[in-house]
C-alpha cells in the first residue's frame, strides 16, 4: 500500500486561504460598531452587530493579490528573521556559539531532562511577564543544537521553546501584550487577579514537560520513533567535534549576552519591536566580525547566505497572515465573532466560562495576534460575563488561555510558522506532536475556569 503523502506546509496554507476565500461567499457580511478607547485602539460595541445587506463579494483574484499585500503587512516579523538568519550565520561562523554548545554539553550530558525542563522554564517566565515570543527566534539554532547533540530531535528543541511561550501566554501573570490589554478593556484593574494565574502556572508548566519528555526520551532511545526521522530539512548538521574556548570566542558570547540583556531591557522599559531588535541584531553582526578579524567581504557573503536560507520561512509567514486578511477584507469576521458568542447568554456560569474558553481557541485562528483578538472579543465578553454571571476575570482568564495555547497549533500564528520554517519541520508533523497535548490544556483550563467561577475569582 502507498503511504499516503502530506503535502508541503505551504500547499496547505494555501489550501487554507482557498477555504478562507470561500467562506467570505458563503458566510454573510457582518459589523459591529467600532469606538475608540482612552489610547485610541479600535474596539467593538457590544450589541451592535448588523448584517451589512449590500456588501461586495471579494473578487476571484483577491485570493492572489492578498500574498503580496498580506506580505506587506508581515513585513516587520519578515525582515526581522532575514536580519536574524545573517546575523547568526555570522555569529556561528566564528565557532563561539558551537564551542559553548560544547561546554554545556559537557555539564548536560547526563541530564537532558534538566536542560529540556530549564529551556522551557526560561521561556515560560519569559513570556508570562514581559510577553517575550518573537525574541526567542534567534535563539531557535543553537537550541536545535543542543537537543540533537543530547539524541533528541529538532521538534524536542521546538517543543521546549513553543510550549513554553505558549503556556506563558496561557496562564501569563503580567503579560502587557494580552493580560493587561484585556484586563483594561473589560475595565477591570491592570494585574489584578495574578495570584490565582501565579498558581496555575505550576500545574500547567508540569503538563507541558510531562508531555515534551515523554516524547523527547523516547526519541532518545528510538531515533525512527521522531516524527521528523528521514526528513532531511529537520536534520541539522550534527558537529563530530567541538571547537576550543578562545579568549576571542568568550568576547563574542559576553557580547551576544550583553546584546539580549539591552533586548530584554529595551521590551521591558521602552516596547522596542522589531525594528530596534532588528538594529541590535545588526550591530552584533558588525561587532561580531570585528573581534574575529574576519574580513567585511568574507562577512557580507556569510550574512547574506544565511538570509537567504530563510527566505521559504519568509514566505510561510505571509501566507499564513493571508488567511486573516481575506477574511477580514471579506467582512466575515465578525459574522463569526457574533454567531460563537451568542449561545453563551442561555447557558450557567461554569459552562458559560468554558464557552468562552472554545470561542477564544477558535478566534484565534482568525486573529493570532493577542492584543488584537483583546480589542475585539474582550467587549463582547465582558458584558456577556456579566449576564450569565461570570466575573470578568474569568472572561479575561479564559481569552488568555485561548489566545495562548492555540498560538503553539494554530497555522495563522506567523511567530509558530517561522520557527517551524526555519527548523524544516513539516506542519503536519508539528500538528500530530502537538494536538494531544491541546487536548490535555483543553481539559486543565476548562478545570481551572470552573474552579475560577466557584471561587469567586475577581
Amino acid at each position: 500500500m502507498k503511504t499516503l503523502k502530506v503535502p508541503h506546509t505551504l500547499v496547505l496554507l494555501f489550501s487554507m486561504m482557498v477555504l478562507a476565500y470561500i467562506l467570505t461567499w458563503i458566510l454573510p457580511a457582518g459589523q459591529f460598531d467600532m469606538t475608540k478607547d482612552a489610547k485610541g485602539h479600535d474596539i467593538v460595541v457590544p450589541g451592535t452587530y448588523k448584517v451589512i445587506e449590500d456588501a461586495e463579494s471579494l473578487p476571484i483574484w483577491e485570493l492572489f493579490t492578498v500574498i503580496p499585500k498580506a506580505m506587506g503587512e508581515a513585513q516587520g516579523i519578515i525582515f526581522f528573521l532575514l536580519i536574524i538568519g545573517g546575523s547568526i550565520a555570522v555569529l556561528r561562523s566564528t565557532g563561539a556559539i558551537d564551542a559553548l554548545l560544547g561546554k554545556v554539553l559537557n555539564r548536560f550530558s547526563h541530564r537532558p531532562a534538566l536542560l529540556l525542563f530549564m529551556s522551557m522554564l526560561s521561556f515560560m517566565a519569559g513570556s508570562t511577564t514581559i510577553g517575550m515570543a518573537e525574541e526567542y527566534i534567534p535563539l531557535v539554532l543553537i537550541l536545535i543544537s543542543l537537543c540533537v547533540a543530547l539524541k533528541m530531535d529538532t521538534v524536542s528543541a521546538v517543543g521546549s521553546m513553543v510550549i513554553g511561550y505558549g503556556l506563558g501566554y496561557g496562564t501569563a501573570v503580567i503579560n502587557p501584550f494580552t493580560v493587561l490589554v484585556a484586563q483594561g478593556v473589560a475595565d477591570i484593574p491592570p494585574t489584578s487577579g495574578w495570584e490565582y494565574r501565579l498558581i496555575l502556572f505550576v500545574p500547567f508548566l508540569a503538563i507541558g514537560f510531562h508531555h515534551l519528555w515523554k516524547y523527547a526520551n523516547k526519541v532518545r532511545h528510538n531515533p525512527e520513533a521522531s516524527l521528523v526521522y528521514g526528513i532531511k530539512e529537520a536534520q541539522p548538521p550534527e558537529p563530530t567535534e567541538y571547537p576550543k574556548m578562545t579568549p576571542q570566542r568568550l568576547a563574542i558570547l559576553i557580547t551576544t549576552f550583553i546584546a539580549l540583556v539591552v533586548i530584554v531591557y529595551g521590551i521591558a522599559q521602552y516596547g522596542w519591536y522589531f525594528i530596534e531588535l532588528g538594529a541590535i541584531f545588526v550591530v552584533l553582526a558588525i561587532i561580531t566580525t570585528l573581534i574575529n578579524k574576519t574580513s567585511l567581504d568574507e562577512a557580507a557573503k556569510i550574512f547574506t547566505q544565511g538570509a537567504s536560507e530563510l527566505t521559504g520561512t519568509a514566505l510561510l509567514i505571509g501566507f499564513a497572515r493571508s488567511i486573516e486578511m481575506l477574511l477580514s477584507d471579506g467582512q466575515v469576521l465578525h459574522t463569526v465573532i457574533n454567531a460563537l458568542a451568542t449561545p453563551l447568554t442561555s447557558v450557567g456560569a461554569e459552562i458559560s466560562a468554558i464557552g468562552m474558553l472554545f470561542i477564544q481557541s477558535v478566534l484565534n485562528f482568525f486573529i493570532p495576534s493577542g492584543s488584537g483578538q483583546a480589542y475585539v472579543t474582550m467587549p463582547i465578553m465582558a458584558p456577556i460575563a456579566d449576564i450569565v454571571g461570570v466575573s470578568r476575570q474569568v472572561a479575561v482568564l479564559a481569552f488568555q488561555m485561548g489566545d495562548g495555547f492555540m498560538n503553539m497549533i494554530v497555522p495563522t500564528n506567523p511567530v509558530l510558522m517561522g520557527i517551524l520554517g526555519m527548523c524544516g519541520i513539516p506542519y503536519s508533523k508539528w500538528f500530530r506532536f502537538i494536538g494531544p497535548l491541546m487536548i490535555k490544556l483543553f481539559i486543565a483550563g476548562s478545570i481551572a475556569l470552573v474552579i475560577a467561577v466557584l471561587i469567586g475569582y475577581k
